[in-house]
């Protein structure tokens, strides 16, 4: 659980960023972190469709040098758009200004406020500065973990269903990875969510 849903000692390492939004709204919010990829984001984003959903992507700058085509996907489809960093830093293993400017190398595409560091950590002078450049970080209260290869599509709706609760931030990922837990998964967790009566939301 403390994977699936973060204890609240790990929340307060970064006491300003989101991990939960209003929990008297009954309403969720979808992510999806390290697109945008050919084999996986254009899937997604025609179930998003079926279902009239948007969702927020933290997209990774790289991904969308590489991949432009599908980038222009989710903005066209007015999807909420997030940073991931140019390469997929990790910000422990990097200094303040090299990661900094990875996030701002990123930025030239992305034009956003939102920020979710890979891996869901960073070094909290990172974190400081970041925020002080007008960033809102953005974690969550629900990884559903479909990035795992020791679970499969049917763990992964398991997670939702145990987990998600009113206001969750819930982090799926369109990587090759986890596409063959998201191919079941993702469908019949939004129609689990609908039916539960949550609303789909993504950040002002």
């Amino acid at each position: 659980m403390i994977i699936e849903q973060p204890a609240k000692f790990l929340r307060w390492l970064y006491p300003h960023a989101l991990w939960r939004m209003n929990p008297a709204e009954r309403s969720v919010y979808l992510t999806f972190d390290d697109g945008p990829i050919p084999e996986v984001t254009p899937w997604v984003l025609d179930v998003l469709d079926h279902y009239g959903v948007k969702a927020t992507f933290f997209m990774v700058g790289d991904n969308i040098r590489k991949h432009p085509d599908e980038f222009g996907m989710v903005r066209e489809r007015g999807h909420r758009l997030g940073n991931h960093t140019y390469n997929h830093l990790g910000g422990l293993l990097h200094g303040i200004g090299s990661y900094v400017r990875n996030v701002e190398k990123a930025n030239v595409y992305l034009h956003t406020d939102l920020f979710r560091p890979p891996h869901g950590w960073m070094k909290h002078d990172q974190y400081l500065v970041l925020r002080h450049r007008g960033f809102r970080v953005v974690m969550w209260d629900l990884v559903t973990r479909d990035y795992s290869t020791r679970l499969n599509g049917r763990d992964v709706l398991l997670n939702v269903r145990r987990y998600a609760r009113p206001g969750s931030i819930i982090t799926f990922h369109d990587s090759l990875k986890s596409h063959d837990k998201l191919l079941y998964a993702l469908p019949r967790a939004i129609e689990w969510l609908r039916s539960q009566g949550y609303a789909f939301r993504v950040f002002d």
